[in-house]
């Protein structure tokens, strides 16, 4: 495939979530491109199994998209180095309420390869525990439960498009459900 060379990075912004850098690289014929990277610190995501089989969903407004979203729980590791089973415990509590003891890592997704970086761990928790939502102070979030056939079909209608959300309902579906 040839030899790619990064030749300079620059930071061109810093956010609270992610921070955005321009590399110039040498690709394999010689030639000098520009390429964007979004630098993600990670993500841990929760397919939050309940006693009667249905998952727990948050549903939340989601500003780039403009509209409300049906997702799994999840959220940003505080910082590189903190455990992503750790990070998805607290995310299933701090969103749904719900406390679970034990987890298991389901799959692991690069969300966007082209551009970025961010990695999202996504775990199974079942035995839930409720208990207390904790929300962020600009969080305002509705915890709903399906089946997973509904979440299923909500998928196949183009009802569901969040790439974590279905990424951890298939994988889910195709390990451990009869739906």
């Amino acid at each position: 495939m040839g030899n790619f060379k990064r030749i300079k990075r620059e930071l061109v912004a810093k956010g609270a979530i992610i921070d955005y850098y321009q590399d110039t690289m040498q690709i394999p014929n010689g030639n000098i491109a520009k390429w964007d990277l979004i630098d993600h610190k990670g993500a841990a995501a929760v397919v939050a199994v309940k006693e009667d089989g249905r998952l727990l969903m948050v549903r939340q407004y989601r500003n780039a998209l403009e509209r409300e979203t049906l997702e799994i729980p999840a959220g940003g590791l505080n910082g590189r180095q903190e455990p992503t089973d750790v990070a998805a415990k607290r995310e299933l509590e701090e969103e749904t309420g719900y406390t679970c003891e034990n987890l298991e890592l389901l799959t692991s997704i690069f969300t966007t390869v082209a551009f970025c970086n961010e990695k999202i761990d996504i775990y199974v928790a079942r035995d839930l525990k409720p208990g207390k939502q904790h929300l962020d102070e600009d969080e305002f979030i509705n915890v709903e439960a399906y089946t997973v056939g509904e979440l299923k079909q909500m998928i196949f209608d183009c009802k569901i498009q969040d790439a974590k959300t279905i990424c951890g309902i298939m994988t889910y579906a195709a390990k451990y459900s009869a739906d």
